[in-house]
């Protein structure tokens, strides 16, 4: 039996918002975090990309965000301008099509602060945004934490290393003892779990086993020498004519000379990586959803937690470095019953790794040859 977004007893207005987006029914791991996200505990929750991390935490916040009050209430803290802008984006259109008046902001680095300090004078009630900049508007007092009743943590996993995790303390030691902290990422080890614990009181620990691979999608690998890979990879757009595939990259350094390379031989491409501006980047995403853009280029890191609809293909230009990583990369396509392509470029050292992704995921991945422009069964 399907379960339903009412037993959790939401507001008709929120579960009436969700199905203008066509969302009927909650995901494991919203089924399993919002009860207690509900009763004000700390939780940590992990789940897959794509599981629906994201309402998870934002359902239970919406729920109990008090309108009438001009303060902030409660603070998002995300790694990535892509992934700030489009938890916001989530925000925003679930607070219209729920008729909530709540207002959010998007604070993020390498933006002028003068425009985000207007922004905080509307009062919003949710704020999200990167741990740096979030902090230095706290420390100048045009962010009022001493109101703030909840703070999110997404992508844990990342916001918990070495190089963010003070600034993630600072900002949690700015709020109320008594005040709810939540942490989601689609991976966290044994030493991000116990990061977190030291910061939270008798946290909710919420896993969801991981899931197999999505039967609708179909896996494939090319071998090729390294230096030929994005030769390759050309010549296997030019061949299938992905309408909307990303391609992933261990490295980011090496994203942009991908990126010049595709564009050269007329490849609407785009490649998220540091030197971007952000409106480049949130043009070149918006783009990209709306189907402007053929390839989206981006490393694990880079594209975590971005959620894009009807991806067509996955290109591996650089196999992942663990057997769960495939499984992520491989799921940003065929989703909501749709199929999807993934196609892995890979040298003579990476080829031995194809048999144990087939054993992990008890899957099979065709060998393929280009040949007269055609990708043929070798």
């Amino acid at each position: 039996m399907e379960t339903s977004f009412n037993k959790f007893g939401l507001k008709q207005s929120l579960i009436e918002g969700l199905k203008k987006e066509n969302i009927q029914s909650p995901t494991a791991i919203q089924q399993a975090a919002i009860p207690p996200a509900l009763e004000n505990k700390d939780i940590i929750g992990q789940s897959i990309t794509g599981s629906g991390k994201t309402l998870a935490y934002l359902l239970p916040i919406l729920q109990r965000v008090d309108a009438e009050k001009k303060e902030a209430q409660a603070i998002i803290l995300a790694p990535t301008h892509e992934l700030a802008m489009q938890i916001f984006g989530v925000i925003t259109a679930l607070s219209k099509n729920s008729g909530l008046p709540v207002r959010a902001a998007s604070i993020i680095g390498r933006v002028r602060i003068d425009r985000q300090i207007e922004k905080l004078k509307e009062k919003p009630h949710i704020i999200v945004g990167s741990p740096g900049r979030i902090l230095e508007l706290i420390k100048m007092r045009k962010i009022g934490a001493h109101t703030v009743k909840t703070i999110v943590v997404d992508e844990a996993d990342r916001l918990l290393d070495e190089n963010n995790l003070s600034q993630v303390k600072d900002v949690i030691k700015t709020t109320l003892r008594d005040r709810q902290l939540m942490m989601f990422s689609a991976t966290m080890n044994e030493g991000t779990i116990n990061i977190a614990k030291t910061m939270m009181k008798e946290p909710e620990i919420i896993k969801i086993e991981e899931e197999l691979m999505n039967p609708d999608i179909e896996h494939m690998y090319i071998e090729a020498e390294q230096r030929d890979k994005i030769e390759v990879l050309r010549k296997i757009v030019a061949a299938i004519k992905p309408e909307k595939a990303i391609v992933f990259l261990n490295k980011n350094e090496e994203i942009q000379e991908a990126t010049l390379k595709l564009r050269f031989h007329h490849i609407k491409a785009y490649g998220i990586y540091g030197d971007a501006s952000k409106e480049e980047r949130k043009k070149a995403l918006e783009d990209f959803r709306k189907g402007k853009l053929q390839l989206l280029i981006a490393s694990d890191i880079a594209s975590r937690g971005l959620d894009i609809k009807d991806v067509t293909h996955i290109f591996n230009l650089d196999l992942p470095e663990s057997l769960k990583e495939y499984l992520h990369r491989a799921g940003r396509t065929g989703r909501t019953g749709n199929t999807g392509v993934t196609i892995s470029i890979v040298n003579e050292k990476e080829a031995a790794m194809i048999k144990r992704i087939e054993k992990a995921y008890d899957i099979r991945i065709k060998a393929k040859r280009l040949y007269g422009g055609k990708l043929l069964d070798r």
